[in-house]
């Protein structure tokens, strides 16, 4: 059963400094990374309505009500209201009656406004809730940004990890999460990882002990969250495995039901993990922007064998 996660209404509040018109003294939590404009519940239609759901009313639901006679407006409300949503926001600065309030009041639902057009605040609304509540795991590993791309680091304990991580960090890329990973889906294309609060900018490294990375290094060199664009999987070197060397296909991991890309890096003395990892993060740039090197290299050699992109021999016309 997939975990239910939800947040406080007061944080909504505060993010986009929205305005109480009536708030309860309970807190209110939201678990619902759905919004709603109630053009239908306010004509009475409420099949399928979902209370979790935070309520917009716009221009176009104010201007409905105002055109219905006074009893039937304060029907409607009454019959939305009853429902209790988990909060009402009123956008565009709209006025609010005081017969909204009232029933408001008496059934607990929380009335808020804001100056922001309807269609910004919903845009806004709804990326906030769908990266907070996120459905998300924890992974033992590292996740720098290198060049814009977000590279999660795995590997075995003791591997090099929080070196590398530093390395890169003196190199003027950024920190994100050291040791544990907390990565969130936030859409069907899009996992973002950041770091536990606790742990947040801390790096361990044997010997020396807990490192904080933003008062060694500067703000600069460190992130909240991150965009996870590919994985590194680092491993110690096996002189009986073959490993990639051109690079032709990609191998794929599968993090929260997404196939992220992943490439993995043997580990020996005298490599410079730092170093390779930045060539990683700009080769696997170029293949984004629809240039694999390994399949270029790989057409240049079939040609010089007069061979075609399928192995077959060219013969020449005439």
């Amino acid at each position: 059963m997939t975990e239910q996660y939800s947040v406080s209404l007061a944080e909504i509040i505060s993010e986009f400094s929205l305005e109480i018109l009536y708030l309860p003294e309970k807190e209110v939590m939201v678990s619902s990374r759905e919004v709603n404009r109630p053009g239908l519940p306010l004509a009475g239609f409420f099949d399928h309505f979902e209370p979790p759901r935070i309520e917009i009313i716009g221009k176009v639901e104010h201007l409905y009500l105002e055109n219905l006679d006074a009893p039937t407006r304060k029907t409607r409300m009454y019959d939305f209201l009853e429902k209790r949503p988990v909060a009402v926001v009123f956008t565009t600065s709209l006025p609010v009656s005081d017969n909204t309030l009232a029933c408001a009041r008496q059934f607990g639902v929380p009335i808020l406004r804001t100056a922001q057009p309807t269609s910004a605040f919903m845009s806004a609304l709804i990326a906030s809730l769908s990266t907070r509540l996120a459905p998300r795991i924890t992974r033992h590993g590292v996740l720098v940004e290198v060049y814009g791309e977000g590279i999660l680091l795995l590997g075995d304990s003791g591997i090099g990890k929080s070196e590398t991580a530093i390395e890169l960090v003196k190199r003027g890329h950024r920190l994100i999460a050291d040791d544990a990973v907390e990565i969130k889906r936030v859409s069907d294309k899009t996992l973002v990882g950041s770091a536990p609060e606790l742990i947040r900018h801390y790096v361990e490294l044997r010997g020396i002990g807990i490192v904080d990375v933003r008062r060694i290094f500067g703000m600069g060199a460190v992130k909240m969250s991150e965009r996870i664009d590919a994985v590194i999987q680092l491993e110690f070197w096996d002189p009986e495995k073959c490993y990639d060397r051109f690079g032709t296909e990609t191998e794929y991991m599968d993090i929260m039901g997404l196939k992220i890309p992943k490439y993995t890096i043997p580990v020996k003395p005298g490599r410079n993990l730092a170093v390779i990892l930045e060539i990683a993060a700009m080769n696997h740039r170029q293949k984004k922007m629809g240039f694999n090197t390994g399949a270029e290299m790989e057409r240049k050699l079939m040609e010089s064998f007069g061979l075609d992109e399928v192995g077959e021999e060219v013969k020449p016309l005439g």
